[in-house]
């Protein structure tokens, strides 16, 4: 199998490509891991420029003898290129998986807002450095080789499922690239924010018409929170749980996905 590693975002560490490779090689004999020249690249914050993240992605999307995408990392640009990506897209792309988290949940987002391919929620190559990322990465390795449930977020049932960075998914309203979620449960997590801006971003989350008809939520993890001044007055579980009620929807507790090696996979839409 070939799995196709491109940066949309920000680079990948060569150091952090070699080690994936080696791990893949090692656990996964089955796998060639294609990691595009672009990954290295650099242009201010971003893995090259707008267009040149564009073209690997479309490139790898649109061959055929990738049957795959794993996206390096996150950071931030996945959404630069979306008007650049999204019509480019060819048959060879609607047969792939994508796999990816943080900020590459906008390409994942619109991606399953046009029933292309098979977008997933999971760890990424530069998981491999965290403490128990070979764990991590495992999971999304499985899952991209065989579909090996063992890796899937336990909560996942008969629902059609969809999960994001919350901050993402804020950025994502009144777009037309947020996906119609209506009858999902919707998993979302977070990293360094203070809790004000997480309670606000919540608030959009609640009142947003894209997002009526929700099944349920659940809160994920909650990573390297700024600290607020004075402190907040309220915990992220506290908070999700006012928002769903003035939602009305669904507090369904806890997921094991976020910023940290527990996360999981979440395929987009029913399993």
């Amino acid at each position: 199998m070939r799995i196709g590693i491109v940066a949309p975002a920000r680079e990948l560490d060569d150091r952090v490509a070699a080690r994936i490779a080696a791990f893949a090689a090692l656990v996964f004999p089955e796998v060639d891991l294609v990691i595009d020249p672009q990954c290295f690249l650099s242009a201010g914050h971003f893995a090259g420029s707008d267009d040149q993240r564009a073209a690997a992605f479309v490139g790898m999307a649109n061959d055929p003898t990738i049957d795959a995408i794993w996206f390096g990392r996150g950071g931030y640009g996945s959404n630069r290129i979306l008007t650049r990506v999204m019509d480019a897209l060819g048959p060879a792309a609607h047969a792939k998986a994508y796999l990816g988290y943080s900020d590459t949940g906008f390409l994942l987002g619109a991606l399953y807002a046009r029933r292309i391919g098979r977008p997933a929620h999971g760890p990424m190559p530069i998981d491999v450095d965290r403490a128990s990322g070979d764990i991590a990465v495992t999971r999304s390795l499985a899952w991209l080789t065989a579909r090996d449930p063992k890796g899937l977020e336990p909560n996942l049932g008969g629902r059609p499922a969809a999960a994001f960075n919350l901050a993402i998914l804020a950025a994502m309203i009144g777009t037309p690239w947020l996906p119609d979620l209506t009858d999902h449960v919707l998993m979302i997590e977070e990293v360094s924010e203070p809790l004000y801006r997480i309670d606000r971003m919540l608030f959009q989350i609640a009142h947003a018409t894209q997002l009526k008809g929700l099944a349920g939520i659940r809160l994920g993890a909650i990573r390297d929170v700024q600290e607020n001044d004075p402190p907040f007055a309220e915990t992220p579980e506290q908070m999700i749980t006012r928002w769903c009620g003035e939602m009305g929807v669904p507090y369904l507790g806890r997921a094991e996905i976020g910023h940290d090696a527990d996360n999981h996979v979440v395929p987009f839409g029913v399993i």
